[in-house]
């Protein structure tokens, strides 16, 4: 069993409002044994040196898409699950170097389940990479943001999108998502920007139909995740008991209320809206998103805002697969520009995100949680933009970017 102390300079555990050091931490196999000003040191024990560092729990990132590439979405749909699954093995391992130790894979566009493939053989020790969870596919009505036929020809018949419209059917996808291995249902209740012949503006599930799935998804003890753009779309699925609002990018003060109300959770993906305002800019946007996000992108802004003044929980989730990966660390900046204090930001990766997740065993440093640790120089209270500077990662207690060790 390898043995680590960690020097840390700064110590941001999780859960506090402030930076606390020197301290120490002992890790022992794939956990935290001890945190103090000096922990005892096992004969075996390596010395890392991150006194010049601010030590935080591993960044957990609650909505990727690892096998989805917005930049040639229908085409790259058409490969095989198993490119789809290498492709996603080798992002989800660059991404975890930007300090992201856990993600939540938001879906995929494929008739196999390569992300559940994926998520299992990091778990079996096949390959390295950071902690999955994942809702294998999109649940969506017809016409729906899940629906991605639209990209094709009406004469091919291509299984890219999991589609229901009647209560039996609802019922069926989600037992399928429960058989083979997801962990979470995924669902959109109003149209989106990438996706054609939809709207996010508009409402794509009936309640009844909404109801449905949350309530098949709660017997079977699958917690619901929903894509969601109107205030109407955010009240529907907060009535319908859904655990956490996607997006959110239309949300109203009322569904503020009623989510705070109801312990639900926002994950807002705030740089997402960036990359889109470049490229509309830039003139870059996709077609199909142009004349929406034109019409909506100042109320979006506002929305954040909004969200970022509430006291919901807000769950740091960034939509990357629809961006570039390596902008998924810009988040914390975007969630600050948009009123967040820092300490929410972090919070919003580390404890309120394994909050959302259900996963007791990280987010925080404390005795007895992995050792899922990242460092990075200077104070990300004093200055967001560090978090873009991560220099050491631990996960379960191996190194997978570290420097200092002695």
């Amino acid at each position: 069993m390898s043995a680590f102390v960690l020097k840390c300079g700064k110590l941001f555990d999780g859960v506090s409002d402030r930076l606390t050091g020197p301290a120490e931490i002992l890790v022992e196999g794939d956990r935290i044994t001890e945190i103090g000003p000096s922990v005892r040191r096992p004969s075996d024990a390596q010395t890392v040196d991150l006194s010049e560092r601010t030590v935080s729990p591993g960044f957990i990132d609650t909505h990727v898409h690892l096998t989805m590439d917005a930049a040639d979405l229908a085409q790259q749909t058409l490969k095989s699950s198993a490119a789809k699954a290498l492709k996603g093995l080798n992002i989800a391992r660059e991404y975890m170097r930007y300090g992201f130790t856990t993600l939540r894979d938001m879906g995929s566009a494929d008739p196999e389940f390569p992300t559940v493939d994926l998520r299992d053989a990091i778990n079996s020790g096949l390959v390295q990479g950071p902690r999955l969870l994942v809702a294998a596919h999109i649940i969506s009505a017809s016409a729906g943001h899940g629906d991605l036929r639209g990209f094709y020809a009406s004469r091919w018949n291509i299984p890219v999108s999991a589609i229901a419209d009647d209560a039996g059917a609802i019922k069926a996808l989600v037992r399928r998502e429960h058989t083979y291995g997801s962990d979470w249902i995924k669902t959109t209740n109003t149209g989106g920007y990438f996706s054609p012949g939809d709207d996010s503006a508009r409402v794509t599930w009936f309640d009844d139909e909404l109801n449905v799935l949350v309530a098949t998804a709660r017997q079977l003890g699958m917690p619901v995740a929903v894509h969601t753009g109107a205030a109407e779309g955010c009240k529907q699925a907060i009535r319908a008991g859904v655990r956490s609002l996607e997006h959110a990018y239309l949300i109203d003060q009322e569904a503020l209320r009623m989510a705070k109300q109801a312990g639900m959770f926002v994950v807002p993906t705030m740089q997402m809206t960036q990359e889109d305002l470049k490229a509309l800019h830039s003139h870059t946007l996709p077609c199909q998103a142009v004349w929406k996000f034109s019409r909506d992108n100042g109320r979006i802004v506002e929305s954040q805002r909004l969200i970022a003044q509430s006291d919901v929980k807000i769950a740091y989730g960034t939509d990357c697969g629809m961006f570039p990966f390596s902008h998924g660390i810009l988040e914390f900046e975007a969630m600050v520009a948009a009123g967040l204090t820092p300490v929410r930001a972090l919070k919003a990766a580390t404890c309120i995100a394994a909050e959302l997740l259900n996963q007791e065993d990280i987010g925080v440093l404390a005795v007895g949680k992995h050792a899922d640790i990242v460092a990075m120089p200077g104070d990300p209270l004093a200055d967001i933009g560090v978090t873009a500077k991560v220099d050491f990662v631990m996960k379960g207690g191996s190194i997978y970017r570290g420097r200092g060790r002695v």
